[in-house]
């Protein structure tokens, strides 16, 4: 797909099929709002259940009227998504006043934007290298090399996840109904993990790597994921394909690529000693904890449909 047919192509808002989906989301995300709201504070569970309906009342109208403009809005906002969380992971890892290595990690994500709207492979996967040559430039630069083996490292972690991983959102929309699909696995993603804290309490026993994140358990993991999965079928006219494989394998990589994408950031977060930085606007946590489950999801599901088709 060239650029010039790609700004060409009409907004998702003009489809019957996309007004049908944001409506029924957004009436399912309001209605579980209003019934939580009246036990927000019969436990600890409903308090955090309600924090984070709250802050998707917000962000879902949101994300379903931006990402329905036509393009290339949706990128943009998946660009400017990447940014907010970058600099998220700089503020929890105590390197945001590091501006040069902060101001590299941001030029590659806007890169990134650019090639994915293009639909350049070749040099969008050659900006990891990129990244990391321009931070190689730096201790010769600044006549410094103290912790720069240091910043460098997570410089170039830091865009992989937030930035080159999250951004293989921008690749999906190039395909058919790629504007579709990226809401399906935003959806399957965000549901797998809230019915997971949801239904917490009621599956206690062994905990999934108590030392890291003690919020999940191996049975209510895995009844959120059999849920997640029956979602992923029952909204699989979001695909290009309705097939067993397609909808089966986006259930899985949403359910199991977001509890690794979350373990994944909680071990960095426990490492630098920062649980949250700032809250996500009336929800809970910030926001990277809100994208981290889709640094894994993204790519995998990119390369695995590819792999199916």
């Amino acid at each position: 797909m060239n650029s010039e047919h790609f700004f060409n192509m009409t907004a998702a808002w003009d489809s019957p099929v996309y007004q049908q989906t944001a409506l029924i989301v957004l009436l399912v995300i309001f209605l579980g709002g209003a019934i939580n709201f009246f036990f927000r504070r019969k436990n600890h569970y409903s308090m955090v259940a309600w924090a984070s309906i709250k802050s998707w009342l917000v962000l879902a109208p949101l994300m379903f009227g931006f990402m329905g403009l036509r393009a290339p809005f949706p990128i943009l906002m998946l660009t400017l998504l990447a940014l907010y969380g970058a600099k998220v992971y700089f503020q929890i890892l105590g390197m945001f006043h590091k501006s040069w290595f902060v101001y590299i990690c941001y030029l590659g994500i806007i890169g990134l934007g650019i090639f994915s709207q293009m639909n350049n492979l070749v040099v969008y996967n050659e900006m990891p290298m990129m990244v990391l040559g321009l931070s190689c430039l730096i201790p010769l630069i600044q006549r410094d090399y103290k912790n720069m083996i240091q910043y460098i490292s997570l410089t170039l972690l830091g865009f992989i996840f937030i930035g080159w991983s999250f951004m293989h959102l921008g690749l999906i929309l190039n395909s058919e109904s790629g504007i579709y699909q990226v809401m399906y696995l935003i959806i399957l993603t965000e549901f797998c993990d809230n019915t997971n804290l949801a239904v917490s309490r009621y599956f206690r026993g062994p905990k999934i790597l108590s030392e890291i994140n003690n919020k999940r358990t191996y049975l209510s993991t895995v009844f959120s994921i059999t849920l997640t999965v029956m979602l992923a079928y029952g909204m699989r006219h979001l695909l290009p394909d309705r097939s067993e494989k397609y909808w089966l394998a986006a259930g899985l990589i949403a359910s199991f690529g977001g509890v690794i994408g979350d373990l994944v950031m909680s071990v960095i977060r426990r490492d630098a000693g920062v649980k949250i930085a700032g809250s996500f606007i009336l929800g809970r946590g910030d926001f990277l904890q809100r994208m981290d489950r889709l640094i894994f999801v993204a790519p995998i599901y990119y390369f695995v449909m590819l792999g199916l088709n």
